[in-house]
């Protein structure tokens, strides 16, 4: 069995008397890729927060390969090794593509190495046609690869993203899940996601969630088919 590399043990998140996350156990292993979904207010993004330490769980505990991250920064938890994505863009709009990403990887590397793996970066990412245009100028799909080669720059063995296709076109989506996939080869992933289309593009298995607590885990297609998800998350009758 591959290592367990994100646990979580009876994660629970209230605010005041309203418990957004409920019990969450939750087990992610090496090189595995599960996607997050529920409707909103089911308590994924709340859980999710809670992973990267934006928020602390009222109760229970987050491991990240066997290290206690429950109250950690969101900084400390990268400092292992650990790739996260917002909603909310984190890139300087008045620097190019070239100077965002070589800063995100100047945190864990040496100037000159830096510079090599933004080169091999934006290659990858196929960024070279606008390396050097400022982030401000770029359309959303454009910033969204962006964002992601600052996650993927420093070779995270965990990469977590929140929504990564949110607003994207047909062709960014594409572009989005064969870089997605590159990534799986060598980091576990775990994202928060809305759009069915790219999560069964994308998804093996999937964690389903409602009311605060996982409503079911299985195989992409086996959760879409099941009576009980399409009743909560789809909103259809059985």
């Amino acid at each position: 069995m591959a290592e367990i590399v994100l646990e979580t043990h009876a994660l629970t998140m209230r605010f005041g008397g309203v418990t957004a996350a409920d019990n969450v156990n939750f087990k992610l292993r090496a090189r595995e890729l599960r996607c997050l979904i529920g409707p909103n207010g089911a308590g994924k993004s709340t859980f999710f927060k809670c992973v990267t330490g934006l928020q602390t769980p009222t109760e229970g505990q987050v491991f990240m390969r066997g290290h206690e991250t429950t109250h950690w920064m969101p900084h400390q938890i990268a400092s292992l090794g650990v790739g996260i994505k917002m909603q909310t863009p984190s890139v300087m709009d008045n620097l190019n593509v070239f100077e965002n990403i070589w800063l995100a990887a100047r945190r864990f590397y040496p100037s000159d190495e830096a510079g090599r793996k933004t080169t091999e970066m934006i290659e990858r990412l196929a960024l070279g046609p606008i390396s050097r245009s400022t982030l401000g100028q770029l359309a959303h799909g454009e910033r969204q690869r962006v964002e992601l080669g600052l996650v993927a720059v420093a070779d995270p063995w965990l990469v977590l993203l929140d929504e990564p296709a949110a607003g994207m076109s047909a062709e960014d989506v594409d572009r989005m899940t064969g870089i997605i996939r590159e990534l799986n080869k060598t980091a576990a992933i775990v994202i928060v996601e809305h759009d069915m289309q790219f999560i069964r593009s994308i998804a093996e298995q999937v964690t389903v969630f409602h009311q605060g607590a996982v409503l079911m885990e299985d195989h992409v297609d086996r959760v879409m088919a099941d009576p009980q998800v399409r009743n909560v998350y789809l909103g259809k009758k059985a």
